[in-house]
């Protein structure tokens, strides 16, 4: 069972489609995601199971990779590593600041296809409708946001662990995407800055999706009070490089949606 636990989850279910569908009964969405390089051990611990449900869980799945051999009593994957007790549940303050700026990311790429619906790339203001986005993706959504996230957080976690290097490969291929409608902004193609934009909006939803609903709970019950202390402190260190950048944004998706609405 070790070699299956090491090895990446698509391959797993490649070789035994039935575990997707396990996978799917208790909530963890490895079929339909479009990354799928997880471990297999990786998507057990980090998806926060109770150990009956880790061990029926694991029992299942080796009852389908191994079906000729009789059931052994199924040890669970991880320990989960308890709240101290004074924490208040919930997400915590560090990690409510990064789920707060997902929401505003998130207003913007629910406004990309109104705004490149009847995009004018020759016009001055259409140029400047696309860099007002094209700023705020920079400004916040990776220079502040991201930064959180690559020079703080991760830093806590083991980088070489397939989901930590995923969400780096994620904003890689985001900058990429805003480097190519620039690119297009530049040479007056309406089509190419229309689909990079789509393709960020697709890529940060999923992508959001996955830190709020999986990694951010997962980072908090590895995380120790006094870490979770000091990474608000560090988040907040980060804010005040930018000043009130954050009212600034959120000022200007309240003007787009106005003017979109």
């Amino acid at each position: 069972m070790e070699t299956y636990l090491n090895q990446g989850i698509k391959d797993v279910i490649g070789q035994f489609p039935v575990v997707g569908d396990i996978l799917g009964e208790y909530d963890i969405g490895c079929v339909p995601c479009a990354v799928g390089s997880c471990l297999l051990k990786d998507i057990i611990s980090i998806h926060g199971l109770s150990q009956d449900d880790e061990r029926s869980l694991m029992a299942r799945i080796s009852g389908v990779i191994y079906p000729d051999q009789a059931p052994a009593a199924p040890i669970p994957v991880t320990e989960t590593k308890p709240r101290p007790a004074a924490e208040t549940p919930g997400c915590s303050p560090p990690m409510q600041k990064l789920v707060n700026e997902h929401v505003l990311i998130m207003r913007l790429i629910a406004l990309i296809p109104r705004i490149t619906e009847n995009l004018d790339v020759q016009s001055k203001e259409g140029r400047q409708l696309i860099m007002e986005g094209v700023d705020f993706i920079r400004t916040f959504a990776d220079r502040c946001h991201h930064a959180k996230e690559e020079d703080i957080l991760l830093e806590y976690f083991d980088g070489t662990m397939d989901i930590i290097k995923t969400i780096r490969e994620d904003h890689q291929t985001g900058r990429a995407h805003v480097r190519a409608t620039v690119e297009a902004l530049e040479a007056g193609d309406k089509a190419a800055v229309r689909q990079h934009l789509a393709a960020y909006g697709e890529l940060l939803t999923e992508h959001i999706a996955k830190e709020d609903r999986i990694l951010y709970p997962w980072m908090e019950r590895q995380l120790s009070a006094p870490q979770i202390e000091e990474l608000f402190a560090r988040f907040s260190e980060k804010d005040d490089e930018f000043g009130d950048a954050a009212v600034r944004y959120e000022a200007l998706i309240d003007r787009l949606e106005r003017e979109f609405a």
